[in-house]
């Protein structure tokens, strides 16, 4: 069967309430004394913020010559904590560059209070929530916390079991149970298993085994033998050779194991395993975690594999 998803080409032979400039920082300004002052930008949410800071690092992205120093305020749930941040922000206006504010608050009364400021504000959810309402014809709970929290206990719980699921069965260590596995990842030492099982399982509660591809299963072309029966639920990983030489040698610098022959001899040799055995994958040298476990969980979608 041939590779319905992207493939390489063939491998040669801040505290709440502290004011802006000294709240903590999650990115970094250049040091260069002719660089260009940095914006300042705030993800506001009444919960993790993970949401808010997503989608404005989403839009953020889209200006790669602007710097931006960013600071957290999460867990805003009264109106008395909103008009203190309210207030850091309106003193955030008064600096030498206006900030920009990322909002994510379902409260009503602590969203009015914050879309007070003078500083400008995307506001992810108040539109976005009223549109819905109108749709479905129904009023929304306005409940913080929905998506990152443990209000869906059957969601969140599912979550955790994938994440132990995943613990378990890393790098081949364990095959017990393996049969609720809901994809099973192989691909040579290094090639990125671990963390692509461990985004899936947290973020999307999804039950991942990985595996190692070693000498002997690569010579043979074949799966290792005790996952062998699930291959219709393997998917596959490849790098550059000389992407996964450079990552080897952190861990063991000039040994035949790093060396660029031998991953140019796994890399290919995995190839193989994956084209003789019908089984997806991906390059992991030109795609983010991300973006290589949405290619899995569409994989998975055609399947049907996921239900349980």
């Amino acid at each position: 069967m041939t590779a319905s998803l992207p493939i390489p080409p063939p491998l040669p032979g801040a505290a709440r309430g502290a004011a802006p400039a000294s709240a903590a920082s999650t990115g970094s300004t250049d040091p260069r004394p002719d660089a260009p002052e940095a914006v300042p930008v705030f993800f506001v949410s009444d919960s993790t913020g993970i949401s808010a800071e997503t989608m404005g690092n989403a839009l953020l992205l889209q200006f790669p010559s602007v710097p931006f120093e960013r600071h957290l305020i999460p867990f805003l749930r009264s109106v008395e904590e909103a008009r203190e941040v309210r207030e850091d922000l309106d003193a955030a206006m008064d600096g030498a560059v206006a900030p920009i504010v990322f909002l994510t608050v379902v409260d009503e009364a602590v969203r009015e209070e914050l879309l007070r400021t003078r500083a400008p504000v995307v506001d992810f959810v108040s539109g976005h929530l009223a549109q819905l309402e109108a749709q479905l014809g129904v009023t929304g709970d306005h409940a913080p916390a929905r998506l990152h929290g443990v209000g869906d206990s059957r969601r969140y719980n599912r979550r955790m079991q994938a994440v132990e699921f995943a613990i378990e069965h890393d790098d081949g260590q364990s095959v017990r149970a393996i049969e609720k596995a809901d994809v099973v990842l192989i691909a040579p030492s290094r090639c990125g298993k671990t963390p692509t099982s461990m985004y899936l399982a947290l973020m999307h509660g999804i039950f991942v085994a990985n595996y190692p591809l070693v000498d002997e299963d690569l010579a043979g072309e074949v799966l290792p033998g005790s996952i062998a029966r699930f291959a219709d639920r393997c998917f596959g990983l490849l790098t550059s050779p000389e992407r996964l030489t450079a990552v080897r040698s952190e861990r063991r610098a000039g040994s035949r194991y790093a060396s660029l022959a031998q991953t140019r001899w796994e890399l290919s040799r995995a190839r193989r395993v994956y084209d003789t055995h019908g089984i997806d994958f991906v390059d992991s040298s030109s795609k983010s975690v991300e973006e290589m476990s949405t290619l899995i969980l569409q994989s998975l979608a055609r399947r049907g594999t996921t239900a349980r």
